[in-house]
């Protein structure tokens, strides 16, 4: 069975398509806890996933990896603990890694 966002699902107990509880994540105010562009590109790279065919929980998985291995990278290059090449190089290894 391919999994795509027109998938049906229940998510906590109501009904509804893998595509509308992404739109509900977007739809949803999280700013007092995690910045919106975090939740923006988790729910892409985990929207990226399940139309590439990965199930729900894989998806969420690589969407959390990405953001969490980001956040880091970013993180040691603001505090001066690697280099700008550097930080280019592991993002660019980081993409490589989902898009394989």
């Amino acid at each position: 069975m391919k999994i795509t966002l027109d998938t049906r699902f229940n998510f906590n107990g109501s009904f509804g398509t893998l595509g509308e509880a992404v739109q509900q994540l977007r739809d949803r105010d999280l700013a007092c806890t995690v910045a919106a562009e975090a939740v923006e590109r988790k729910v892409t790279i985990f929207s990226d996933c399940v139309e590439r065919g990965f199930t729900p929980l894989r998806s969420e998985i690589m969407a959390a990896y990405y953001v969490a291995a980001c956040d880091a990278t970013t993180e040691a290059f603001d505090r001066g603990l690697i280099t700008k090449s550097e930080l280019e190089s592991q993002q660019a290894a980081l993409i490589r890694q989902l898009l394989t």
